[in-house]
């Protein structure tokens, strides 16, 4: 495969998992702060193809692939939350110490203007056991493998 028949499957592999996220986030899925963590870094590996495609070169496949690595790492660390494998942000995980500032009313979905909080460490399988986060840390690390051999690739 040429390098930007490569750019172009991992910047739209990126591109397709921002979609579904935004996709299932309207159909009522809602994202916790992690789920959104997970987002900036397929924003920016889009942005990257679209300067890889217009701009010589294969440098730009680098940080393209270390884009898809960070979503990558970030929907790992999330996996690990939710198995409960390691302790997540205090924000959005475990006991809700960071949490005692708000009422009852403010952490019940429509109780107040704010928006119910999701909480990171909550296991919710979405398709043959594995979360929405278990999916995402494969796929970017499916992407990651696109963008190296987007980068080794002749153009």
């Amino acid at each position: 495969m040429t390098r930007k028949t490569l750019v172009l499957l991992a910047a739209g592999g990126s591109l397709a998992l921002l979609a579904a996220a935004f996709l299932f986030q309207s159909l009522g899925w809602a994202p916790c702060k992690m789920c959104l963590w997970q987002r900036w870094p397929h924003a920016a590996a889009v942005a990257i193809g679209v300067a890889a495609l217009a701009l010589p070169g294969r440098l730009l496949a680098l940080l393209g692939a270390a884009a898809a690595a960070t979503t990558a790492g970030i929907a790992l660390y999330h996996s690990g939350v939710e198995r409960k494998w390691w302790e997540g942000p205090a924000s959005c995980s475990g006991s809700g110490n960071a949490l005692g500032g708000l009422s009852g009313n403010e952490l019940l979905p429509g109780g107040s203007e704010v928006p119910a909080l999701v909480m990171c460490d909550a296991f919710e399988p979405f398709l043959f056991g594995l979360t929405m986060a278990n999916w995402n840390a494969l796929a970017s690390a499916g992407l990651v493998l696109l963008w190296l051999m987007a980068f080794r690739a002749r153009a």
